[in-house]
């Protein structure tokens, strides 16, 4: 099968993007996807930035000394403590003031490192902020890369980020940071929401930080345009249940807090869906017969009420197979 077959053409990707009006990366707002409400903007960028800002700054207490900071953007983690403050994330621009606000309500000490669990704007738009703020940068080296790129996604023009924005540090495989009396277990995951994913392991508390390699509750976006791909994203799952226990608290990228009972429920929709697909596509079913034959009916009253709409996610999951 050729490469342009299986991967998703510009065309395909921006006709079923319209169903999506606002983009995978937005937040709520009394329960309905800002993106339900959004209007057209000069600069769509600017707008998801905006949408996703104004979003209540949440905090949920994961342990003594680490919290999760929920709202503006994907999900940060924040650990506290006479070595400064570390986080996971760090929101998109518009929110940092609150986010410096909260975070110095966390006491402990100053800013002293953000971690990008991977490179799109609404987990790593605030790195030179953290910059400006005195502190380190650390990322998967191809995040870096990405980082210096320009992108085409949802509708959105992403320019390369300037030099500040860029890590200051970065790794291959695995890397571990120790602050605070926790041990940080990073360790680079292979394509599966982007090129670019990393998950954190906080050892003594017993929290996973798996960025957008989970969505809890919904249908996930998959950037096919770095990398992203179906199966990776079950592979990360796969992966993650291995490691946690029934104890161990799991920090989505997007949605409320989670559990190995809650990933594991998710991992097996992204199977069935995966696999309800690749049966249409490998009998010769085209996008538009796969996306009309609705593969996902019976999920959608639960799963797709999220970021994704249906119809979108079975485009993603179609052109990565």
């Amino acid at each position: 099968m050729s490469r342009e077959r299986e991967q998703l053409s510009r065309r395909e990707w921006f006709r079923y993007a319209g169903v999506f009006a606002g983009g995978a990366m937005v937040a709520h707002a009394a329960g309905t996807p800002v993106w339900a409400q959004a209007q057209a903007a000069a600069d769509p960028m600017d707008e998801r930035r905006a949408q996703m800002g104004a979003a209540p700054i949440q905090t949920t207490r994961l342990g003594p000394n680490l919290v999760m900071l929920s709202g503006p953007g994907g999900n940060v983690a924040a650990l506290h403590g006479p070595d400064g403050v570390v986080i996971v994330d760090t929101f998109v621009k518009p929110a940092w003031a609150g986010l410096k606000q909260a975070l110095d309500g966390l006491g402990g000490g100053p800013l002293k490192l953000a971690i990008d669990t991977h490179w799109h704007f609404d987990h790593a738009d605030n790195n030179e902020r953290v910059r400006e703020a005195g502190a380190a940068t650390l990322a998967h080296e191809n995040t870096r890369t990405r980082l210096t790129q320009s992108h085409d996604l949802l509708g959105m023009k992403i320019k390369p980020a300037s030099a500040a924005s860029l890590p200051t540090q970065t790794f291959r495989d695995s890397h571990t940071v120790y602050a605070n009396g926790e041990t940080l277990q990073l360790a680079y995951v292979k394509p599966a929401h982007t090129d670019t994913d990393i998950a954190v392991m906080f050892a003594s508390a017993n929290v996973l930080h798996m960025g957008d390699l989970y969505f809890n509750g919904m249908y996930p976006f998959i950037d096919a345009t770095t990398g992203g791909q179906i199966n990776g994203m079950i592979e990360s799952a796969d992966t993650a249940l291995a490691l946690v226990d029934a104890q161990t608290k799991i920090i989505p990228g997007h949605g409320p807090l989670g559990d190995k009972a809650s990933l594991g429920k998710y991992r097996d929709v992204l199977v069935t869906v995966r696999d309800r697909v690749q049966k249409l596509k490998s009998g010769g079913q085209s996008l538009e017969q796969v996306v009309a034959a609705k593969p996902t009916k019976d999920l959608d009253e639960v799963w797709g009420k999220g970021f994704m709409q249906p119809d979108f996610f079975v485009t993603i999951v179609y052109g990565t197979l």
